[in-house]
């Protein structure tokens, strides 16, 4: 159990932040960057979930709580010593990807197949999605250049692909399962 007392430390003021294993890297360290963007990615679940309920509501909580296991299986660098750690870290795992992949396909069921590309917008809860997906994209080109540098869970890479096209299928449901989808047409305003 996390327990925070001060919110305020102290320890940063030089520029420096610990990651989860205790060492010290500056803030501007890409792997503070990734776990960061993940952050971020769950600050704009939070703002689509203002215009959300039921069983979307439900599963954007989900993984918003997912999003916070990535955040700390990011924090944690050294993977090849996770079985001698005191407190084994927590990484993601296959079963949160496998979620993503099931509840993907049970939303994209119901909905006519695309005939053009799916500008961002619509009713406010899909317009937030899409910052989602995008946010989230951000969030993976990160961890994937994080990954060509040091070790990361394959996991994470893969939960955060998934998640992209997670948020674009929710989009679609949220815009009257697509009926209210606002397409692209290329070169309309020459």
């Amino acid at each position: 159990m996390v327990v925070l007392n001060r919110i305020y430390t102290r320890t940063g003021d030089a520029g420096q932040t610990a990651l989860g294993n205790g060492a010290r890297v500056p803030k501007h360290d890409l792997r503070v960057d990734a776990y960061g963007t993940v952050d971020e990615t769950n600050a704009t679940v939070g703002l689509a979930r203002l215009h959300a309920d039921g069983l979307i509501d439900q599963r954007l909580g989900l993984i918003q709580n997912d999003l916070f296991d990535l955040g700390a299986d990011l924090c944690r660098p050294d993977m090849d010593r996770d079985a001698e750690a005191k407190f084994p870290p927590l990484r993601m795992a296959a079963a949160q990807v496998t979620r993503l992949e099931t509840e993907i396909d049970e939303m994209n069921a119901g909905l006519a197949p695309l005939r053009s590309f799916v500008l961002p917008g619509g009713s406010a809860l899909a317009a937030h999605l899409h910052l989602c997906r995008t946010v989230s994209r951000r969030a993976e080109r990160l961890v994937v250049e994080l990954a060509s540098a040091e070790d990361v869970n394959p996991d994470a890479i893969r939960y955060l692909n998934r998640l992209s096209d997670w948020f674009f299928v929710a989009s679609r449901i949220a815009n009257d399962s697509g009926a209210g989808d606002v397409l692209w047409v290329p070169g309309a305003n020459r």
